[in-house]
């Protein structure tokens, strides 16, 4: 049974929210804010916007909202305990609170849902929600090093593509085809092999390093040989991801949480596969451990540029550092 809360419910409904806010902590940059949570609970409680779901005396979970202005409403709180999920308890709930939203004029409803809940964002997305605004997130620490980082050292972002093959009519084929899924069209130079490798350098890639990994892979797909996606970053870190058949094999950054704190086990994945690399580069595995080192911050290993020249030759690529500037 659905019900419209009431005065004496309050307690109950506070319970809840505890309950809910125990089992889907905020971010853990946000400040404490349950006194700001609860008023707003208490508001659409005594505007008869706070329901509830019981069934033979046991409370199932209640759903919350309210109105912005006089056509925009909003689903504040959703939770259902855990016993009673996946019997359509918050359809239930959210349906309710809805019709009551339409009543008082709502011409759209939003809501809001941590990136991180993942279950819960499909079933939004299920019932009809869609993006409308996205919210973005940045360690600060990282963001201002990346930000700043134009200002140090050159700051240049700059990066290609090198392919495992002596077909250049191949590569350039292959290139023409895919870059224009990207809305690109112009400013390419595939060149001749060169140990037994053709690069790519391109204008919109050579500043975007998640296109240039995309361009790598399609390669990789196409040709079936190994192909290494391969710059700098912020004229501060080194990247590098080596494909094969178009699977990421290997991936490498000169400091792994230079863009952000990440799990250990992250940090260590970021790290040079000497063996892998060997395998597929013929490349000298030592010499390869040697060079591709990682460190906690840029300034513990040479400059980001130098760095990139020796993991290169260690590979037998040529024209790695070379951007489509100098192209």
């Amino acid at each position: 049974m659905i019900r419209t809360a009431t005065d004496a419910d309050l307690p109950l409904l506070e319970e809840l929210w505890r309950e809910l806010d125990g089992e889907l902590p905020p971010p853990g940059y946000w400040d404490d804010d349950s006194t700001e949570d609860m008023e707003e609970l208490r508001e659409s409680l005594a505007a008869g916007l706070a329901f509830l779901a019981e069934d033979d005396g046991a409370v199932l979970g209640f759903a919350s909202g309210g109105m912005k202005g006089e056509r925009h409403g909003y689903v504040d709180n959703v939770y259902i305990r855990a016993a009673a999920r996946r019997r359509g308890v918050a359809a239930a709930l959210v349906r309710e609170l809805v019709t009551e939203l339409r009543g008082r004029g709502a011409e759209a409803v939003e809501l809001e849902v941590l990136a991180s809940n993942a279950d819960a964002l499909a079933v939004y997305e299920r019932w009809g929600f869609a993006p409308s605004m996205h919210v973005l997130a940045a360690d600060a620490a990282a963001l201002e090093r990346r930000l700043a980082a134009p200002e140090a050292g050159g700051g240049r972002t700059f990066g290609s593509v090198h392919v495992q093959t002596d077909d250049r009519d191949a590569v350039e084929r292959a290139v023409a085809k895919f870059l224009p899924r990207l809305g690109h069209t112009a400013g390419t130079e595939v060149s001749t092999p060169r140990n037994g490798w053709v690069a790519v350098y391109d204008e919109l890639c050579n500043r975007e390093p998640k296109l240039l990994q995309r361009l790598a892979r399609e390669l990789s797909y196409t040709s079936g040989t190994p192909t290494l996606a391969i710059g700098v970053e912020g004229g501060a870190v080194v990247r590098y991801t080596l494909y094969d058949r178009g699977g990421a094999v290997d991936e490498y950054l000169s400091v792994p949480e230079y863009f952000g704190q990440l799990p250990p086990g992250d940090v260590i994945a970021l790290g040079a596969n000497p063996t892998v690399v060997a395998r597929l580069t013929g490349a000298d595995p030592d010499e390869v451990r040697r060079v591709a080192r990682t460190a906690p911050s840029p300034g513990e290993l040479p400059p980001a540029e130098e760095l990139l020249g020796q993991i290169a030759k260690a590979m037998g690529i040529e024209g790695a550092e070379r951007g489509w500037e100098r192209a």
